[in-house]
């Protein structure tokens, strides 16, 4: 593996990005879709670097179980390397994966896209956790303070819950909006909906680009596929 890192580092020369770290994951014989997510989120320079500062302002993850501080554990220690290429173990993070969810523990291989959703939901619950947990911190601290002025949010009065805007949402959340166009009286319906991915019809020899245009391609809905406009109060084709 030296020898190949060596390569590398030969094949890059000047153009070796400054401060960056090539290291492959070793693979425990059916991680390779574990693997495969991990070097997508590390080269996802935005979330890297966000989750290394969060790694850098709590102290006390290594001590901490769970997804999210395994992974930033993880991406430190590739990121702190002194060598520029090589392999690392993510010994502390696929055992984790395997005692959190058994669907994880046999040796059959995994897809790699459910992987990187039930990662992604299970960072945000423990951010949304760890924030409850400080604003109750927050509240019980001045007890005082909380009964002269009142609750403070809809969710004390028993509201709904309000949803934290975590630094996940902003790297990978997106909102898709689905038109729909009545072809008799022309009225446009438009709805909103917030995902983290798009599933896309792969073509042979095609780009992302022309992936996402056949995606939000304009279809006509016929048959059992059409809607009922609101509008002029008939059931039309869109």
């Amino acid at each position: 593996m030296g020898a190949a890192g060596s390569k590398l580092e030969k094949a890059l020369g000047d153009s070796f990005p400054e401060g960056e770290r090539y290291f492959g994951l070793e693979n425990f014989g059916n991680t390779c879709y574990c693997n495969s997510v991990l070097q997508a989120l590390y080269f996802c320079v935005p979330f890297r670097d966000q989750l290394l500062d969060y790694y850098a302002n709590n102290k006390s993850l290594g001590d901490e179980d769970n997804l999210l501080a395994c992974l930033a554990d993880l991406f430190t220690q590739i990121s702190s390397q002194k060598k520029k290429t090589g392999v690392i173990a993510p010994k502390r993070f696929v055992q984790r994966l395997k005692k959190q969810n058994e669907l994880f523990r046999s040796y059959m291989h995994q897809d790699a896209h459910e992987f990187l959703n039930f990662l992604l939901n299970e960072i945000v619950d423990t951010l949304e956790k760890e924030a409850q947990a400080a604003k109750n911190d927050q509240e019980t601290s001045s007890p005082a303070e909380k009964t002269a002025n009142g609750p403070k949010n809809a969710h004390a009065n028993g509201g709904p819950k309000e949803q934290l805007d975590t630094w996940v949402h902003k790297n990978f959340q997106g909102i898709l909006t689905n038109e729909t166009r009545c072809l008799r009286c022309e009225t446009v319906t438009a709805r909103d909906e917030t995902f983290f991915d798009l599933s896309l019809d792969i073509e042979q020899n095609s780009s992302i680009t022309s992936c996402l245009k056949n995606f939000s391609s304009t279809e006509t809905l016929n048959a059992e596929d059409k809607f009922f406009c609101d509008k002029c109060c008939r059931e039309n084709l869109f």
